[in-house]
């Protein structure tokens, strides 16, 4: 399993995207998250020949870039942005990146029955658009149990729940975006992760818990892996058993940037990933 970062837990400064591939190569990193706009104008100032050689120089893959169609608001937003995804997926492919990602936020100030009609459509849409480029979609359930009720009606949080939703979709590239803090803040055990395949699973998060009532735990309060409670050796033997060997990025969520010197922090995470990989057997 590819280790990875994204720029969450890295101090809001890491520079450019070459910046960006630079420090993770240095510190062992083998993937980054990337904004699909982001590729797109690197590609243009540099050239895709350059930008492919550059990521192949260092080591580093493009893992994954993030949806950005506004596929939670009205239909005038989500159509507006369908252009923007095409792009997107263009930009991603060329540099060789598989995947795009969204979140599910688990409560929803819409009529909930209403809303799961209209999100089923737009990401099926979104899922339709990427797959002509070979790229694989990846929805995050949300965990946290502050934000199952923060707006008025609940939604979906759960394994179970989205595993239903991706099969009513009914498109063949939509998967899992698998966080290590949503499994835990579930309730979820290595059992439920034996159960999965490896081919549903898109991407890999992973960060750490506090040792807080798991009612309690916020889904901005996240520690670097192996600083909480969270079983991460049991969570990464399970994905190895099934198969799984897609890239396992950190993304550590904070309520305001870290201050830490953006070095002091690539070094953590390093040393996290060590940590959690080593009790793991896997290195």
């Amino acid at each position: 399993m590819l280790k990875g970062l994204t720029r969450a837990g890295l101090g809001g400064n890491v520079g450019s995207i070459e910046q960006f591939v630079t420090a993770a190569a240095a510190h062992g990193f083998a993937a980054i998250a990337a904004g699909g706009q982001e590729l797109e104008e690197w590609i243009t100032a540099k050239g895709i020949e350059a930008v492919r050689d550059f990521l192949q120089e260092n080591g580093v893959q493009i893992g994954t870039i993030g949806l950005s169609v506004q596929w939670r608001d009205t239909e005038e937003e989500f159509v507006s942005g369908l252009a923007r995804l095409a792009k997107d997926a263009e930009a991603a492919a060329a540099v060789g990146c598989t995947v795009c990602c969204t979140y599910v936020l688990p409560s929803t100030d819409q009529d909930a029955a209403h809303f799961t009609a209209l999100a089923t459509r737009r990401l099926r849409t979104c899922a339709q658009i990427l797959a002509p480029y070979g790229i694989q979609f990846g929805l995050e359930f949300v965990g946290p149990h502050h934000l199952r009720t923060k707006w008025k009606n609940p939604f979906i949080w759960g394994l179970r729940e989205t595993l239903d939703w991706i099969d009513a979709i009914g498109e063949s590239n939509v998967g899992l975006l698998f966080d290590s803090y949503h499994w835990y803040t579930n309730e979820l055990g290595v059992e439920d992760i034996l159960r999965l395949k490896a081919a549903q699973i898109v991407l890999v998060h992973i960060n750490d818990a506090p040792d807080v009532p798991i009612a309690d735990v916020l889904d901005n309060d996240r520690l670097f892996p192996g600083e909480g409670v969270i079983d991460l050796a049991g969570f990464l033997r399970a994905l190895k058993q099934i198969g799984y060997t897609g890239v396992v990025a950190q993304e550590i969520l904070t309520p305001k940037p870290l201050e830490q010197p953006t070095e002091e922090l690539l070094q953590r995470s390093r040393d996290a990933f060590r940590k959690v990989y080593t009790s793991a057997g896997l290195e």
